[in-house]
């Protein structure tokens, strides 16, 4: 059998690969705690599990839902109001997604060619650049560095690359670094997007999940930001809806029109019980908001502290559901220390090279587990003999 050239550019994810040891160990009776998939443990609250069921309890729900219900629409365009401050036309600037995964992997079919230029961030999310892989677009990687704080510096593309790019992939609270962005820095974007006519795409996903600072805002609240580009927003995190798969892309008309035409040829939409706990989700009672931000933060503390007292220093995130953590000097890849991780002390994490060039030298920590089993998992680290504790 001869199967597509562009598979070429694919592996097996980096995510199966670690599930797949993981099994190997466990099938050992090794005890393991994975950490290395953002996989929300938190549920839905309350409210919005009895919508998702009084919705499945009804027969009539089993159709196609082919589009959107409008008021899915009228309920995200309170939501941004509300939280956001941020006025959409829900009839023309929003459509649903599969998850935000579903989206980031489509995008691109419906706004490159192939051959076109998408800049992407180095470390990021892999669905970033896979999905314009996918389309057949060129790559150009924007490095995160440390000493930036991990914001991108746009002055570090060169213009012929600028010139001939076509979107724009950003993220902030940012996965894997965790860094979050100014002001100052999205006006930017949006100027170096004008200037070269790039369409931005901006994933929010982590925007409830800020520990000590207020929650950031979005990219559609700065002045220019809806003439060049969207925003792509998820209630996986926030609200426990990871495997229902709901997201949104909000903002430049044209952009959106294009994705939900695509989409329109690609699926029957979004299930309609799904569509239900949504609107529940987004314009009902937000405390669970601030709770699940609190669980996190607290996942937060009992992981970094805990590590950086076995020896470990590990900085406290200023956001999003990861650690992003510098490996120990003893090694020389974050591969390795990913393998001794598992293998000694039965923690499984996400090396920080499967995000991108830039990621070497760092591993990404889901706080996917209680505090109770974070630090059960820290003391199997620091029996493991890895760490040193310092004097």
């Amino acid at each position: 059998m001869q199967f597509s050239k562009r598979m070429e550019h694919f592996g097996e994810s980096i995510f199966t690969a670690l599930l797949n040891k993981k099994l190997v160990l466990e099938g050992r009776g090794q005890k393991v705690t994975d950490l290395s998939v953002g996989t929300p443990n938190i549920p839905p609250a309350p409210h919005i599990r009895k919508a998702l069921l009084e919705a499945a309890a009804d027969e009539k729900n089993y159709v196609y839902a082919i589009k959107d219900l409008d008021e899915l629409h009228q309920a995200v365009a309170i939501w941004y109001r509300r939280r956001y401050g941020v006025e959409i036309d829900p009839d023309r600037e929003v459509v649903g997604l599969l998850g935000s995964q579903e989206g980031l992997a489509h995008i691109a079919l419906a706004v490159t060619d192939p051959g076109d230029i998408v800049l992407v961030p180095d470390p990021c999310y892999p669905i970033f650049g896979d999905g314009p892989s996918i389309a057949g677009a060129e790559l150009y990687p924007m490095a995160l560095r440390r000493e930036k704080e991990y914001l991108i510096d746009f002055d570090e593309i060169p213009q012929q690359v600028a010139d001939r790019a076509k979107l724009m992939v950003v993220s902030y609270p940012n996965n894997p670094t965790t860094a979050l962005a100014p002001d100052w820095w999205y006006d930017e974007c949006i100027a170096f997007a004008r200037e070269h006519q790039i369409m931005v795409l901006h994933d929010n996903a982590y925007s409830e999940l800020v520990f000590d600072r207020e929650p950031t805002g979005s990219f559609l609240a700065h002045p220019g930001a809806r003439e060049v580009g969207v925003e792509f927003n998820s209630l996986s995190k926030t609200y426990g809806l990871a495997g229902a798969r709901i997201g949104f892309c909000i903002g430049n008309a044209e952009m959106v029109e294009k994705l939900a035409e695509l989409k329109s040829n690609m699926d029957y939409g979004i299930f309609l019980p799904v569509q239900k706990a949504a609107i529940a989700a987004i314009t009902g009672d937000q405390s669970c908001v601030s709770s699940t931000r609190e669980a996190y933060r607290r996942r937060r503390d009992c992981f970094c502290d805990g590590c950086t007292a076995i020896g470990w220093p590990v900085e406290r995130c200023p956001g999003t559901m990861f650690v992003w953590a510098k490996i120990p000097e003893t090694y020389d890849s974050s591969a390795a220390f990913v393998q001794d991780l598992l293998e000694r002390a039965g923690v499984l994490v996400t090396p920080g090279s499967a995000f991108g060039k830039s990621g070497e030298g760092y591993v990404r920590v889901a706080l996917v587990k209680d505090e109770e089993e974070l630090s059960e998992a820290i003391g199997r680290m620091e029996k493991s003999g890895i760490f040193r504790r310092r004097a």
